[in-house]
Formats: C-alpha cells, sequence, structure tokens
C-alpha cells in the first residue's frame, strides 16, 4: 500500500464516512460473530454464545484467547459491550483495539482500550492509547477509573476514527478526544487497520509495573463480548479497494457541546494517568500537548507506571502463558 494507491484509500473513505460519528451503536448494526469475525487464538478458550451473538474470552494457565475482524477498516465506529471478569484479576488485561501490526511491522498503526486487572477489593482500570506509523517510542496512553464496576454488568466502548480525529466512548460519553495535529506528522493512524479483541496475561508491567501477577487460583478469567458493531469502509488488502457503503452515514461529526462538558467531568474526576505529564518519561512533552496547570497538580498525587515503551503490545497474541478507582458521583 503506497503512494497513490494509499492517498486514494484515504481521500476516498473519507469523503464517504465524512459525516457520522453522533450516530452511535444504536443506530449502527449489531452483527454476530461469524459475519463479522474469527477465532485468533485460544482453541477452547473462544467459546461463542447466544445463537452467535454472544463469544466468551477466557485466560488460564495454558492460553488466552481472541479473535480477530475478517477485514482490514479505513475510519469507521467500532464497538462492543464488555463485561470483565471479577474477584483477583491482577496481572490480566482485556484487550479492545484495532492494529495493523502483523501488515506493517516497522511502522503500524494502533487504537487501544487497554483494561487493566487489580488485586482484590481494588477496581479495574482502564487505559487507551493512540500509535501511529511505528511510533511506540512516544506512546500516548491515558488511564482513568470507572464510574462504576466494569465486572458487574456489561457496558459499552467504543472507537470512532476519521482521517482528523479519534474518539473514545464509554456508555456513549466520550471520555477522550485525539485530534490530528501538524506536529504529530505520521504519528497518526492513517492506515487501514483489523479490529481485534484479547485477554492474556501481563503480569510484567499491568498491574503496579509487574508487583503484582496473575494468580491462576481464580482462572479461568472469563471477560465476555456482546453487542458487535463494525461500522466503517472495508479495504481488500490484496486489490486495494475500499468495499465502503455509499449508503453509510458519516462519522466526523465529533463531540457536542453536551458531550463535551460530560467528557470533561469524566476526565476531572476520573483520569489518573496521561502521558503529556510523566516528566519521567518526557523531559519535554509531545508537541500536541496542551499543559493544563491544575490537571498536572491534580495527576501529580498518581504515580507514573512504566509501561515498557510500547513494547508489551507484541505479547498480545501470544497463545501460552508467559505470553476503579472508588466510584465517584456521576457527571
Amino acid at each position: 500500500m503506497k503512494g497513490s494507491h494509499m492517498e486514494f484509500l484515504v481521500v476516498f473513505c473519507y469523503c464517504i464516512l465524512f459525516l457520522f460519528v453522533s450516530a452511535s451503536s444504536r443506530n449502527s448494526p449489531i452483527i454476530p460473530f461469524d459475519e463479522g469475525y474469527a477465532p485468533l487464538f485460544g482453541d477452547g478458550n473462544l467459546v461463542i454464545h447466544r445463537d452467535g451473538k454472544s463469544v466468551h474470552l477466557s485466560l488460564d494457565e495454558r492460553t488466552g484467547s481472541g479473535f480477530v475482524s475478517h477485514d482490514l477498516y479505513l475510519h469507521g465506529y467500532f464497538s462492543a459491550s464488555i463485561k470483565l471478569p471479577a474477584d483477583y484479576t491482577a496481572g490480566v488485561v482485556v484487550a479492545f483495539y484495532m492494529s495493523n501490526g502483523d501488515m506493517f511491522q516497522n511502522n503500524h498503526d494502533e487504537i487501544d482500550f487497554e483494561f487493566l486487572g487489580n488485586i482484590r477489593g481494588k477496581n479495574w482500570r482502564i487505559q487507551t492509547n493512540v500509535y501511529g506509523n511505528g511510533s511506540t517510542n512516544i506512546g500516548r496512553e491515558e488511564r482513568y477509573g470507572l464510574w462504576f464496576d466494569p465486572a458487574d454488568d456489561f457496558h459499552q466502548y467504543s472507537i470512532a476514527w476519521t482521517d482528523s480525529q479519534i474518539i473514545f466512548y464509554v456508555d456513549n460519553v466520550p471520555i477522550r478526544e485525539v485530534r490530528r495535529t501538524e506536529s504529530m506528522g505520521g504519528d497518526f493512524p492513517s492506515k487501514p487497520m483489523t479490529l481485534y479483541a484479547t485477554i492474556w496475561d501481563a503480569s510484567d508491567w499491568a498491574t503496579n509495573g509487574g508487583k503484582y501477577r496473575v494468580n491462576y487460583k481464580y482462572a479461568p478469567y472469563v471477560a465476555k463480548f456482546s453487542d458487535l458493531v463494525l461500522h466503517g469502509c472495508a479495504v481488500d488488502p490484496i486489490e486495494l479497494v475500499a468495499k465502503c457503503e455509499s449508503d453509510q452515514k458519516g462519522i466526523g461529526s465529533g463531540v457536542t457541546p453536551a458531550q463535551r462538558i460530560k467528557m470533561e467531568n469524566f476526565r476531572k474526576k476520573h483520569m489518573t494517568y496521561s502521558y503529556c505529564y510523566d516528566r519521567l518519561r518526557y523531559k519535554t512533552p509531545p508537541s500536541e500537548c496542551v499543559i493544563n496547570s491544575q490537571e498536572a497538580e491534580r495527576l501529580r498525587k498518581f504515580d507514573p507506571v512504566t509501561f515498557g515503551s510500547g513494547r508489551h503490545h507484541g505479547k498480545r497474541h501470544r497463545h501460552t502463558r508467559g505470553s476503579q478507582t472508588e466510584a465517584a458521583s456521576s457527571f
């Protein structure tokens, strides 16, 4: 995918999809697992339920598990309702993310939801991340608590991706907006990606920098996925032909004023880490960061966690072992 071919795909898909994020998954088709996805790894640790509309991924001493979309996509709206494992989950990571690392090993793109397990009595944390053009040396991680326990019930997690912005949603509330800036250069995801969901053992880094590890006494750890939405511009990986439907609604309307208020309230109450304020990793904040002194002061009490400079992402596809904050008032 080079030169004029890639430029044509970007322009073509973006023009077709340009008017679509306010159409949430409530207005997007929920598809059976077999229509949009295939098992990635895990053998019997991936089980399909509810007439093909729900899938359970489990982690035990033998292996984790995962699934992958049939198609590559260039922009779109991607969503799933997820219920996470309960009890002691330290070292466990559940991921719902987009990547093209299998096709572009040296300059891949990635858009991540990562759910980080915890010791008993402490809730899961949620982490978002964005890589573009292999920019893993600049991890754009943010980390949050949630206003609910994600192990109690299903909640919706969504990614809206256009040529100019990426928006992460939890239960239709935007929690993060990443806008493409000129200073980011190729660090903004711009190549077709596949959608993945995985559960795996990340004992080396996921909970307090590896202090707490997966305890298989509590296995199997089961993550449940339902209400799967793939609503984007599918791309043929060989012919480089975009398979966008002409009747698709666009995804570029962005965050409304009312949604922005909710997003700002969420971030003030629940964000515990932002790469922009991590002086241990970045002597100078990346160019797209806008430093807010009040936000910096609030985040100062949270210790930055070592993420391994992005190197941990390759472990997601290993097939064998080895491979909330306290609830606040609603916003």
